[in-house]
């Protein structure tokens, strides 16, 4: 996967079109990424200890690597990602720039 933790990407499809974050997580065999306040769903909850209340609770969720693309951060503009071999080891480069991400 091109995409790595920390990451900071720009949803290019879906309801948070234009959206700019940072990859929380990913799931490799799902081929998705966890972003902080994006792809936020509303799921009931049942009361108890944690929430005396009930109600509904804000849950961010996963959104598959084919919606986003990364944002280079020499050329701050998004990007698609390749990889070369530079110096023995294997490194992602920005296809506009060619800087090393």
């Amino acid at each position: 996967m091109k995409i790595k933790k920390g990451d900071k990407i720009e949803v290019i499809a879906g309801k948070d079109k234009g959206r700019t974050g940072k990859v929380e997580k990913v799931y490799r065999k799902q081929n998705k990424v966890l972003i902080l306040n994006i792809n936020i769903y509303r799921k009931h909850v049942k009361k108890s200890e944690q929430f005396p209340q009930g109600g509904m609770v804000e849950v961010p969720r996963p959104i598959d690597v084919s919606k986003i693309m990364l944002i280079c951060p020499s050329c701050k503009s998004k990007t698609r990602v390749a990889f070369e071999v530079r110096k023995g080891k294997k490194v992602r480069i920005c296809k506009k720039c060619k800087a090393v991400i």
